[in-house]
């Protein structure tokens, strides 16, 4: 307030300068002077109601201070207990935490527990023949042991009684109508005997499991006396009976349905394995006419040994009698009578040890021919190894059987022939010792005739 007097006060002495405006200026100072002294009255005046409206202020300013400080101490009590009591639940909330992450983890325990036996129950009755018989547990097996939802009383239940059927059935001969898929893919119902979950059979033929839980009729079925056992077991109404056991669950039938059978074995050898049962067919039909031959004949010298006197033609011995009797007249020499009963001798040699040298070929033949038979076999395995590696041996089987096949047909052929013809050489050497024998008796009277 004071500077702003002095600025006034200057202003009025700089605007003063002229003489003749000075009696103006003075009424005009006078005028300002109290302008500016009722302006400086107004001022202190409005300076106090100022003064007077900020203590007021000031006074409610600190009532609401009193009042906002006991709000917060009001406010910090509370939040005080609630703090307190938010802690105490928080410590409750994590006891209750603990106490039902224990109580899940034991229930977690519980039904995994029971969704492993699922599985693992599962997974044998899928390979039991029981299925069969109940195909409708395996969906409750596959709803506990992949099911997201926790099993309930029925389900535990049920799982219970599947897993004592499967002991009790287990070891049951038991009948059921079933639906057979037969090897055409065909389906029918016939009865059904399972014995135990090892092996079930139909009509006489054995079924295995398939992966739909079905049962399949073997595509190829064992040997006619496993068909027969099974055929007989079927029959058979009480007692006790034999049956084919397979406790690996159809695979070892499997394997016995696809051993070859004769004529399968036969067929490995190939052209090889024909031509040495040709060889061996011909030379048995050769032996047995041959055996024929010289046991007619040896039976008919034996009659005529009876009847010397009586030679007959039908028979080396007659024949050689009549020999002996054509020169009974005359008056040859001895040797000369010797050589002629020598020449008819050998005359009848060649058809008592006829075949015997045929049958030799072909024993000799027939190893060589296995023999060569193994060697095309293990060529064509080692052409098939050259094409195809050696990752898959069915492809190398082919060659290996043609080549034991061969080599057993060719003993097979061989061995009995040499039997044959060791039995056609001993009888064709007893007639001609026979006939050597007359010979020689019948030379020896004639001589001693001639002496007498």
């Amino acid at each position: 307030m004071n500077g702003r007097i002095g600025i006034g006060m200057m202003v009025v002495a700089l605007l003063a300068t002229p003489a003749q405006a000075q009696t103006a200026s003075v009424e005009g100072l006078d005028a300002l002077l109290r302008e500016v002294q009722s302006a400086a009255a107004e001022g202190r005046t409005l300076n106090r109601e100022r003064e007077a409206r900020f203590l007021r202020d000031k006074n409610e300013q600190a009532a609401m201070l009193r009042e906002a400080e006991a709000d917060k101490r009001k406010a910090d009590a509370r939040i005080a207990t609630v703090r307190q009591r938010f802690e105490a639940q928080q410590r409750e909330v994590q006891a209750l935490k603990t106490q039902l992450r224990d109580n899940v983890g034991e229930l977690d325990q519980m039904y995994a527990g029971i969704r492993q036996a699922a599985g693992d129950l599962r997974a044998l009755a899928a390979d039991s023949l029981i299925t069969a018989q109940n195909p409708t547990r395996l969906e409750l097996l596959d709803q506990l042991a992949s099911g997201r939802e926790l099993p309930g009383i029925p389900e535990l239940e049920q799982l219970w009684v599947t897993l004592l059927e499967q002991m009790t059935e287990s070891g049951r001969s038991v009948r059921f109508e079933a639906p057979i898929v037969n090897a055409e893919g065909l389906s029918r119902t016939a009865e059904v005997v399972r014995v135990g979950t090892f092996t079930a059979f139909a009509d006489g033929e054995y079924l295995v499991l398939d992966e739909q839980a079905r049962l399949v009729a073997l595509p190829r079925q064992p040997s006619r006396s496993l068909r027969g056992l099974a055929a007989d077991f079927s029959e058979t109404q009480q007692g006790a009976a034999p049956v084919l056991i397979d406790p690996s669950r159809g695979a070892l039938l499997s394997v016995e349905a696809d051993k070859p059978d004769l004529l399968e074995r036969v067929q490995q050898g190939g052209a090889v394995g024909y031509v040495i049962l040709v060889l061996g067919l011909i030379g048995v039909l050769i032996a047995v006419g041959q055996l024929l031959y010289l046991i007619r004949t040896g039976s008919r010298m034996r009659r005529q040994a009876g009847q010397l006197d009586q030679p007959r033609q039908d028979n080396p011995l007659g024949r050689v009698l009549a020999t002996f009797r054509d020169d009974a007249g005359g008056d040859d020499d001895p040797e000369l009578l010797e050589l002629r009963l020598s020449e008819a001798v050998l005359r009848e040699t060649p058809s008592i040890e006829r075949a015997q040298s045929i049958l030799k070929l072909f024993a000799a033949v027939a190893p060589l021919l296995g023999l060569l038979g193994t060697v095309t076999g293990m060529i064509a395995t080692f052409q098939a190894i050259t094409v195809f590696g050696t990752g898959d041996p069915k492809l190398m089987a082919g060659g290996i059987s043609q080549a034991l096949v061969t080599t057993v047909l060719g003993l097979v052929v061989a061995i009995p022939l040499l039997f044959v013809n060791s039995l056609l050489n001993g009888r064709s050497r007893v007639l001609i010792q026979v006939l050597d024998e007359q010979s020689a008796v019948l030379l020896a009277q004639r001589l001693e005739g001639r002496r007498d």
